[in-house]
């Protein structure tokens, strides 16, 4: 299976309203840098650096999501950014899932996905209380009747993201009561061509089974080759939209780099 027509015109639809968007209204919240602009000595790449920055945090915050709703829609039963998990989280449920965290944080154990939640939906759900934090599922799909849950995060996360990260998949897994799919998802691998190894430096998360780097998670979501096509489409609009973003940092650069 590969990208439909249809959902390469509403990926690049995103991508250009975005991009869109970012120019008309984007401007400095610091107007002077004087030690950076002083330091490089180029106003013009400082002003870049800036306004890079300000497209990668639009990236992170909601195109992600947003194209893996368009990516999945197409074979899910239904999917939903920001969505919602509810359920109830009882005190033994929570004693489990920390021991477990802790154990895999201390190298007291090997991450084991499949036992972990055999472990969390072994606890007595009794009691169970509604807790805010943890809630909220970046992405979520129902695919041949199966619920997937993903958490998209930075894709060079501390250890403290990753034990976090785990403990949320897990509460996830409790709340449902049944075995549902639970992923921390990154969007790209940032040292390819080698593999991702800052995961194994912690050992919490199991590769393939709860967590899902770059061609792995687009290709889970639409099928084969989706990653290259979807790379593909971010390339197009790039060069669309490549003068009129060399303009917006020009005029940075000028408006509010001079000092």
């Amino acid at each position: 299976m590969s990208l439909t027509n249809s959902q390469k015109t509403k990926i690049a639809t995103l991508l250009e309203e975005k991009i869109e968007d970012k120019l008309r209204r984007y401007a400095r919240e610091t107007s002077s840098m004087p030690f950076l602009t002083r330091l490089i000595q180029d106003s013009e790449k400082v002003a870049a650096y800036s306004f890079i920055h300000s497209i990668a945090t639009t990236l992170g915050m909601s195109i992600y999501e947003d194209v893996s709703k368009i990516i999945a829609e197409e074979t899910a039963d239904e999917c939903f950014t920001k969505y919602d998990v509810g359920g109830v989280i009882s005190r033994e449920q929570k004693s489990i899932i920390d021991e477990i965290v802790r154990k895999l944080r201390n190298g007291e154990s090997k991450v084991n996905h499949t036992q972990e939640i055999k472990l969390v939906l072994s606890a007595s759900a009794k009691d169970g209380k509604a807790q805010k934090e943890g809630r909220i599922v970046d992405f979520y799909m129902k695919r041949n009747g199966e619920e997937h849950y993903f958490e998209i995060k930075t894709v060079k996360p501390n250890i403290d993201v990753f034990t976090k990260s785990k403990t949320k998949l897990l509460e996830w897994v409790a709340r449902r009561r049944s075995p549902v799919k639970v992923f921390l998802a990154f969007p790209y691998n940032p040292y390819h061509p080698q593999p991702y190894e800052r995961f194994t430096e912690q050992g919490v998360l199991e590769r393939g089974e709860e967590f899902l780097i770059g061609k792995e998670y687009w290709d889970f979501l639409g099928g084969k080759n989706s990653f290259e096509q979807l790379l593909d489409l971010f390339d197009e609009v790039g060069k669309k939209f490549k003068e009129k973003i060399r303009q917006k940092i020009q005029q940075v650069a000028k408006e509010k780099m001079a000092d």
